[in-house]
């Protein structure tokens, strides 16, 4: 699909990470319909540029399938760690199928076929219902995102500390999701993408690496930490079974770390990615 001026639906256009793409497809010249849960998420999907919000569940074929309606594209990201997401997934797809729409870009993630962990096998069937259904395709695989260092930064700033439930030399593939949401606008609004699948990421850190970085941009110490999962995740708004999930990510990333190449990602934003010196700045409040 290249439209100049794509109609694009956005599940969960007010969220912390769908929200993101939002204003890139508006910057790229898409016109942006936001899919929300409630109606306090109405102003928050304006806010990033949605010109039209609509109110609905996905578990509520109804709602979805009046949501697809009319669009030229979907963009979709899972909610991650949700029992029934690749049911909810496959549900988007089969939607936008009847409804005729043109183009789907689907934010997956690095390494799907790491089944052993159900955040990733979960977008599996996601991935195998968009093949089966005939509509123009992008499938995004990000790393873990920068985004995510945001939860701790009051920590940081409070106690000098950055922890993470895993040893802090382990290597992780990371991304901002910002260069995510751009290569995702681009799908929309050109063919360079088409039927691609892509590996978005901006290289691998490890935590001894961020400290360094949050240390010179704060001009003081910050050392890295690593605590047992469960007072680490003791904060996090998960019941005990998507803590167990996640427990399972940070023992993958324990015993193997989690690589990753720029390369795709450079190529598709036609630049260098952000930094994750940038990022942390950006939490700095000096970007």
């Amino acid at each position: 699909m290249s439209l100049s001026n794509p109609v694009v639906l956005v599940v969960g256009a007010a969220g912390r990470v769908a929200g993101l793409v939002v204003p890139e497809l508006v910057r790229h010249g898409a016109v942006v319909r936001g899919f929300v849960r409630s109606d306090t998420k109405v102003a928050a999907a304006r806010d990033r540029g949605a010109s039209d919000v609509v109110i609905g569940d996905l578990r509520d074929r109804r709602s979805v399938e009046a949501a697809v309606r009319g669009v030229d594209g979907v963009f979709h990201i899972g909610p991650a760690f949700l029992e029934d997401e690749a049911e909810l997934g496959v549900g988007v797809v089969a939607a936008a199928r009847r409804a005729g729409v043109r183009k789907i870009v689907f934010s997956s993630a690095i390494h799907p076929t790491n089944t052993v962990l159900q955040n990733h096998a979960s977008k599996l069937p996601v991935e195998q219902a968009i093949f089966q259904s005939g509509i123009d395709y992008t499938i995004l695989h990000p790393a873990t995102f920068f985004q995510n260092i945001a939860a701790g930064w009051n920590t940081v700033l409070d106690t000098g500390v950055f922890g993470e439930p895993f040893p802090a030399s382990t290597r992780i593939a990371r991304v901002d999701y910002r260069d995510v949401a751009e290569a995702a606008a681009i799908a929309f609004t050109t063919d360079r993408l088409a039927y691609g699948t892509f590996e978005l990421c901006a290289g691998m850190t490890s935590r001894d690496d961020i400290v360094a970085i949050m240390s010179d941009v704060l001009g003081r110490p910050v050392t890295a930490a690593a605590p047992p999962f469960e007072a680490w995740s003791a904060r996090l708004p998960l019941d005990a079974r998507q803590k167990a999930l996640l427990a399972k990510v940070h023992a993958s990333y324990a015993a193997y770390g989690s690589g990753g190449n720029s390369l795709a990602l450079r190529a598709i934003l036609q630049r260098e990615p952000r930094t994750l010196r940038q990022y942390i700045e950006l939490l700095a409040g000096r970007a």
